[in-house]
């Protein structure tokens, strides 16, 4: 998008004309320092806090730049002292807290800390020739990056690829990487939607990823969370209410606004979204979690929104674009002229209600997660292993040891039922 030129406030200036690639976040300006943009409607006066290592509580060792106001409530300016690697936050209406870029590229503290200024182009790609990927004829490998390595980090998986390239495997698909609280995760919980976590490196670290599998001919694409934000560090309504609505409910937080008052920046933050990932990252599509609970009575739904962005985002490369849909709605499938949104598949959840219908024997609900994991017990007791139970992580987050015992004692999971002890501790293992 182009910026035209605006008010001029102390410190900062808007360009006469800049040409960005997302509508808000912090992007750099070659030779002239950095735009920011940020869209808070519910706020008179916005600065950008550009610190100076670590602040004191009083926020000293920092400068505050004041944005200009545009129309629709967005704020932008241009501040020549920021550069790739320097840490902001905003600060709203002059008040005493500093808070996060919304659209922040990068985490380096976590959700709670300080935003960083990314260049996206300072990156040397290798895959110029690579033409993408489509939905016929793949085989989709889930990797949670956390954990598929010791180390649990981008370049400790590197060396791995060539085996998972070798077993047949043509596209990987990365759990959710927007950044969360805490030091585990599966990712669902997600609230810094633009930053990949801190947890496994930096941005480079992960196009060093792409360009590595694409190298190897293995597509990635990317799990995606629009239905909601996680409880924890999640400062988008400090910018508007207008981000989330109570007119629908999910099953984990407040529902994103894509079809009432000032939902258009709403659906312009998602949108730009599906696109960055496609763009900065060169990865091969989405998998969009949980569409159910996407509700949207938009002419056009964001989900077919979002997917005629990652089309667009990749220039002429080929992408897929597959959603979770528990009802198993095929309409998402179809293309618009259909009735449908224009995605290439929908994940399969047909075979997990099975598989677990076959490991208990019928029941219903996740309630059996007990069953389950009796299930599993008695099979590896048969072939002469001493299977333990250790609860590492929550479903979709992180966890606290109080949470794993609340999780575990309402689900029934104990020695007794399953046949195997349950560590509250790895270093308990012989």
């Amino acid at each position: 998008m182009v910026i035209h030129s605006g008010k001029k406030q102390a410190g900062a200036s808007v360009l006469q004309t800049f040409s960005r690639r997302l509508p808000i976040g912090a992007e750099i300006i070659p030779g002239n320092g950095t735009h920011f943009r940020v869209w808070a409607p519910l706020r008179k006066k916005v600065e950008v806090v550009i610190e100076d290592g670590v602040l004191n509580r009083d926020h000293r060792g920092s400068a505050a730049v004041e944005l200009a106001p545009e129309e629709n409530g967005y704020f932008s300016g241009s501040v020549p002292a920021a550069v790739a690697g320097t840490l902001y936050r905003y600060r709203l209406d002059g008040g005493p807290d500093l808070f996060p870029d919304p659209a922040s590229r990068y985490q380096p503290q976590g959700p709670h800390g300080p935003s960083q200024v990314i260049d996206p182009a300072t990156f040397s790609w290798s895959d110029r020739d690579w033409r993408g990927m489509s939905i016929e004829g793949q085989v989709l490998y889930e990797m949670h990056i956390g954990t598929f390595t010791a180390e649990g980090t981008y370049e400790a998986a590197l060396p791995l690829l060539p085996q998972i390239a070798g077993i047949g495997v043509t596209v990987l698909e990365i759990m959710p990487l927007a950044d969360f609280p805490g030091q585990f995760g599966w990712g669902y919980d997600g609230v810094n939607f633009f930053a990949p976590t801190r947890l496994y490196g930096t941005p480079d670290d992960f196009r060093t990823f792409t360009d590595t599998a694409h190298s190897l001919g293995l597509g990635v694409i990317l799990d995606v969370v629009y239905n909601h934000q996680g409880p924890d560090g999640s400062y988008l309504a400090r910018f508007s209410e207008d981000y989330f609505t109570d007119r629908y409910q999910t099953e984990w937080g407040s529902a994103f606004n894509f079809d009432g008052r000032n939902s258009g920046p709403v659906r312009e933050f998602i949108i730009a979204n599906g696109g960055y990932w496609i763009e900065e990252f060169h990865l091969d599509g989405l998998r969009i979690d949980a569409t159910q609970s996407i509700f949207d009575r938009s002419p056009e739904h964001i989900v077919a929104a979002v997917a005629k962005q990652v089309r667009t985002s990749a220039r002429g490369r080929s992408t897929i674009v597959v959603a979770e849909n528990e009802p198993q709605d095929a309409r998402i499938a179809l293309s618009p002229d259909r009735g449908g949104q224009g995605l290439d598949a929908l994940w399969n959840d047909d075979f997990h209600h099975s598989a677990r219908v076959a490991l208990t024997g019928g029941s219903r609900g996740v309630a059996n997660i007990a069953l389950i994991l009796k299930a599993v017990v008695d099979h590896l007791k048969s072939l002469g292993a001493r299977p333990f139970i250790f609860p590492a992580m929550g479903s979709h987050g992180g966890a606290t040891a109080e949470g794993q015992t609340a999780v575990l004692d309402h689900y029934n999971v104990t020695e007794e039922f399953t046949g195997a002890p349950v560590l509250s501790s790895m270093e308990t293992v012989e």
